[in-house]
């Protein structure tokens, strides 16, 4: 555990545990794991009280969403013992999925902001991508797979909100921008390793009518999937 608070990938100081998050924490962790579920307890609360930082001072984490936040705080802590007993491949990315409006963007958006700088992975929605393609043409996809000398090395990124960008034409011709970029960041995962991580409300059946059955099948392979349920509510609501 003393490990895990000294490994520098976390940019926090712990603080004292707010009685809400000891609360509604689930027991994630066993019994003997004492000292570690009470650092996961401390990232939980300065977790939250970044989230009203940046989100508002209502923001506040539900019981529900506690087991996503720890299995990425797992991840992004390296948390090897943890993941293992959670199935989480430290060697692939994170597939996020679920309904509209349960978290998924801010989640990562806070890791961003919590993750210290060497640790740090780009992020970028997938209309951004769609944007900038219209604008720059296929030197895009060429951006964010393989990199572009002197502008954008080559790194582990976030899209966020994959099936919310559309099909797009470039000069006549059409491409499913984001199918091109997985499929060639999955060719750079098998070679060199570099993670890719998504957020989406598709189900696994839509990714496949949107971006093939090879996509699908790519995205099991370089992602650990973390479903959450269709049936939980939009917060904004």
């Amino acid at each position: 555990a003393n490990q895990i608070l000294s490994s520098g990938n976390f940019c926090w100081a712990p603080q004292n545990t707010s009685v809400a998050i000891e609360n509604k924490l689930i027991r994630i962790f066993s019994v003997g794991d004492t000292l570690k579920n009470q650092i996961y307890q401390k990232f939980l609360y300065h977790f939250e009280q970044l989230g009203r930082k940046k989100y508002g001072p209502n923001y506040t984490l539900q019981k529900e969403d506690l087991s996503y936040i720890v299995r990425l705080a797992a991840y992004f802590f390296k948390d090897e013992a943890k993941c293992k007993e959670l199935d989480l491949d430290l060697n692939k990315g994170i597939l996020l999925t679920g309904p509209m409006g349960v978290g998924k963007t801010t989640w990562f958006r806070l890791m961003q902001f919590i993750l210290a700088k060497e640790h740090k992975f780009y992020y970028i929605t997938c209309r951004d991508v769609n944007f900038e393609f219209l604008r720059r043409g296929f030197d895009v996809i060429e951006k964010y797979t393989k990199g572009l000398p002197n502008e954008f090395q080559k790194c582990s990124i976030c899209f966020d909100d994959l099936g919310t960008e559309n099909n797009i034409k470039y000069f006549g011709n059409e491409c499913n921008v984001m199918q091109e970029i997985l499929l060639t960041r999955y060719d750079l995962f098998m070679d060199y390793g570099y993670k890719t991580h998504l957020t989406t409300n598709l189900s696994a059946s839509e990714i496949e009518k949107y971006y093939t059955e090879r996509v699908r099948s790519r995205l099991r392979k370089m992602m650990n999937v973390l479903a959450i349920p269709p049936d939980r509510k939009d917060k904004r609501c």
